[in-house]
């Protein structure tokens, strides 16, 4: 991926460096979840579910690389109050790039997962780092244009996901949306039952999640 790529994602084309990872059409299943729980269509002529959160909630894109994700959950939710997170700060150069061409109001904050988070939410959302390098179907030479940072994480691959259901849980954080390849979904749903969150719905390689009986 040359400098200054454009990909299109949910509609908009964004711009994509290789600091950053490749948006993929799994990924707007995320929009479309974020979208169900507002009570907006995801699709023209379907109907919306009934709302969960006021279309003015707090959401935070977390390892939201080119931006993608959090600008444009902002352009098709003005209300919302969306903020984004990295822990490249090339990427969120880019990120910040991509929210000034489509003029979307994004907070963008440079952490680790959420160690430098402040605020409180009421989704957070994640596509981060799921592929195991030991699976024997990756096709390392097709990735390797993005970020190794972006695409590998420890644990078969479960590792960062993992760390910020244990911390969602703990800000008690009432929806939490990942994305994984479908494989690992079973191990995620098992890990966040144990951390006090229920599974929602499923949209292809998505997972939404509830948090039910907070611990106090």
């Amino acid at each position: 991926m040359s400098e200054g790529s454009k990909v299109n994602f949910y509609g908009r084309d964004f711009t994509i460096t290789p600091d950053v990872l490749i948006p993929r059409p799994e990924t707007e299943m995320i929009i479309d979840a974020v979208l169900n729980l507002v009570g907006k269509p995801y699709l023209p002529g379907v109907k919306p579910a009934k709302a969960r959160l006021p279309k003015n909630c707090k959401i935070l894109d977390v390892g939201t690389g080119s931006g993608c994700i959090a600008v444009t959950i902002k352009k098709e939710i003005l209300e919302a109050e969306v903020s984004a997170s990295d822990i490249s700060e090339k990427a969120l150069m880019v990120a910040q790039t991509n929210a000034r061409e489509f003029s979307a109001d994004v907070n963008f904050i440079k952490s680790d997962l959420l160690n430098n988070i402040n605020s409180d939410f009421d989704i957070i959302v994640a596509n981060l780092p799921y592929v195991d390098a030991n699976w024997d179907w990756v096709d390392k030479k097709a990735l390797s244009h993005e970020p190794a940072i972006a695409l590998y994480a420890e644990d078969g691959g479960l590792a960062l996901i993992k760390q910020l259901i244990s911390q969602a849980a703990k800000r008690k954080t009432k929806y939490l949306i990942l994305e994984a390849d479908p494989c690992q979904h079973e191990r995620i749903i098992d890990y966040s039952f144990s951390h006090n969150y229920s599974l929602y719905e499923v949209r292809g390689f998505t997972l939404v999640f509830i948090l039910d009986n907070p611990p106090t």
